[in-house]
């Protein structure tokens, strides 16, 4: 067994028992249901507005509404808020969102029935200095901020209100970023702070969040919350969410490969989908990561053995050997099944990244163009380019085919003699007995597809990875998986939480995502780049750290971020943020490149990484002055 507590089982999905917290008579945690929560894009000042939007909200699923309320009020106009949706019939809880402003905290938790603080935030510095600090330092500082808390901690304990802290990876305390880092233990930390001060009070009815733009950095720091409360025996509940995941099938994807690896692990008691987009948008994406965990804790637990060298608070890939151009130092590699098509053509080729162009008899292959297509058992009367290989049945497979290469299955591996490049497909741990697994170790021709037949599809397959680890084996994997009766959203959604929950712990040198209902080609091949890069094991295009718009957005968020996407999504690799307001901004973007934050009523600052580069400048022209900084950087290049 590993040495690391997180999770009840990793092969057995088991969640988690938290404490239990009312909020406005929706209870959340222990055997609760998971909720589903959005959040206002709405002016708060603006009641109407904001009751309508509400209203949308509830009527797509959503359990909770959170508000924002960045200041006196917008806290107090909670309470207009809130009795025009009584009066329309409306009782779901409202959260009141608070990042800066102490008092607004105080005057909301009067109001409604939870507040949720971000403790790098709330009653925190946060300037990015670097500096030393003593331990003396850092304690008159918590007592500073003791001082500051306490109060609305007590008006929470007096009121009934369940109180969320909120840490986010970009808005880190000074004081925690020069003790800890920029790091999942920092994100930690700095909420444990806050709970002991709350416990300080006799206050638990507590909810905590780790947020981050990156599902790793994400992962990671809610698998150490949840050690680090077992081993303090304190067990709250969880909200999940990726922040700032953008829009799209890119918000989507990224969205339901950190919340669903969470749910995978048993973490999660709520879950906000945060998209740049409006908020009854998220609830249906929502609905679909938590509908899989169903009825899900009757699955049958698989045996395994747990690996000693597992540390899933780090990102570490699985270390193989290199064949051909899988594993090793290699990008996972794309895989794309056309095995149940009845034709190929240039047509299709051009719609997946591979364009002929016979004036002059050249191949122009996109980025996202796969690496290998899957035919299956078709035949292939269509010319590939040369880059583009070819995996077939082995009955249909000729030895002269250049860059065709056979799939086996466990049985015509057994008699396979030649030394070439093939593919092993296995689907069950039970078909690896000692003689298989001595062949594959000693193999250096061999690449393993590993699909799944198992209703716990990710532990079976966590325990084959186990199995290799264990035996030492470090022969390239491909995952794969089928999905029967499925439309492309569904697919989206489920082969995000069914392959990101292993890349994200480093498993997996390939991807092969195959359905034959699906017949959108093009879309399948881009959800797997898609896939790749939202675990960050594979980039192919800009990343566009983007907030969903609130009630302290000043300019329209959703066509900002669209033009902002038009000019650099060209720019392979780069990270831009736009963010709808200095809250959200700096900090928030931690991981981006550059930045777009919004100050003022269209007003907008730029930032190299933390450093501000211009100042509210007038947002019409703010897109090209954006562009002139990245090019001033030499990280510009024209498009094609």
């Amino acid at each position: 067994m590993s040495e690391f507590n997180y999770c009840s089982s990793l092969v057995k999905y088991q969640r988690i028992k938290t404490r239990e917290v009312n909020i406005g008579g929706v209870p959340l945690g222990s055997s609760q249901p998971i909720r589903i929560q959005s959040m206002t894009t709405t002016d708060t000042m603006n009641t109407i507005d904001t009751i309508n939007q509400s209203i949308r909200m509830i009527k797509a699923g959503s359990e909770y509404v959170r508000i924002t309320a960045p200041s006196i009020n917008e806290a107090k106009n909670l309470k207009n808020i809130k009795d025009g949706l009584n009066q329309k019939g409306f009782t779901t809880p409202l959260i009141a969102d608070i990042h800066f402003t102490p008092n607004a905290a105080e005057i909301a938790a009067q109001i409604v029935p939870k507040v949720r603080i971000n403790p790098g935030n709330y009653a925190d510095k946060k300037k990015f200095k670097k500096f030393e600090i003593t331990d003396k330092e850092y304690n008159n500082e918590l007592d500073r901020v003791y001082n500051k808390f306490s109060p609305l901690v007590k008006i929470c304990k007096e009121n009934g209100t369940v109180m969320r802290i909120g840490t986010n990876h970009g808005s880190l305390s000074d004081r925690i970023m020069n003790r800890y880092g920029d790091t999942p233990l920092g994100m930690v930390e700095s909420a444990l702070e806050f709970i002991r001060m709350c416990e300080d009070h006799a206050f638990y009815d507590i909810v905590l969040s780790m947020k981050s733009s990156n599902p790793i950095i994400m992962v990671n720091a809610y698998r150490l919350l949840v050690n680090k409360m077992s081993l303090e025996n304190m067990m709250y509940p969880l909200h999940l969410g990726v922040t700032e995941a953008g829009d799209g099938d890119e918000g989507r994807i990224k969205s339901s490969l950190g919340i669903g690896t969470l749910l995978e692990d048993g973490i999660g008691d709520t879950i906000r989908v945060s998209l740049t987009e409006e908020p009854e948008h998220e609830l249906p994406v929502a609905k679909q990561i938590i509908n899989r965990y169903k009825n899900k804790e009757t699955c049958d637990t698989i045996n395994i053995e747990y690996p000693s060298n597992i540390n899933p608070y780090k990102y570490n890939k699985r270390i193989t050997r290199n064949v051909e151009n899988f594993g090793g130092d290699n990008v996972p590699r794309v895989i794309l099944d056309i095995s149940y098509l009845q034709t190929i053509d240039l047509k299709l080729l051009s719609s997946i990244g591979y364009q002929y162009l016979s004036k002059i008899d050249k191949w122009i292959i996109s980025d996202i163009a796969p690496d290998y297509v899957h035919i299956g058992s078709i035949k292939n009367n269509c010319n590939f380019p040369p880059s583009l290989k070819t995996i077939c049945d082995y009955n249909i497979w000729n030895e002269s085919d250049e860059n065709v290469f056979p799939e086996l299955d466990v049985d015509q591996y057994v008699d396979f003699k030649i030394d070439i490049l093939k593919f092993l497909y296995i689907k069950s741990s039970d078909q690896l007995n000692d003689f298989i697994l001595n062949k594959i170790k000693n193999d250096l021709k061999l690449v393993i597809i590993l699909d799944t037949i198992d209703i716990n599809g990710i532990g079976d397959q966590r325990n084959i990875f186990f199995k290799l680890n264990t035996e030492n084996i470090d022969t390239p994997v491909i995952i794969s998986r089928y999905y029967k009766k499925h439309n492309y959203k569904s697919i989206m959604i489920n082969s995000s939480v069914d392959f990101g929950s292993l890349l994200v712990d480093g498993m997996g040198d390939g991807i092969l995502i195959s359905s034959n209902d699906c017949k959108e080609v093009d879309k399948i091949n881009s959800l797997s780049f898609n896939i790749l890069q939202a675990a960050r094991t594979r980039v192919t295009k800009t990343e566009f750290i983007s907030c969903p718009s609130c009630g302290r957005t000043q300019f329209d968020l959703q066509e900002t971020t669209a033009k902002v996407r038009e000019k650099t999504s060209h720019l392979k690799g780069l990270k831009i943020a736009v963010m709808g307001c200095i809250v959200n901004g700096p900090g928030e973007m931690a991981d981006a490149d550059y930045g777009y934050v919004g100050t003022g009523k269209d007003k907008v600052s730029l930032y190299k990484k933390h450093d501000l580069i211009k100042k509210n400048i007038d947002s019409k022209n703010s897109i090209n002055e954006l562009i002139k900084i990245i090019r001033k950087n030499n990280d510009w290049v024209d498009p094609q």
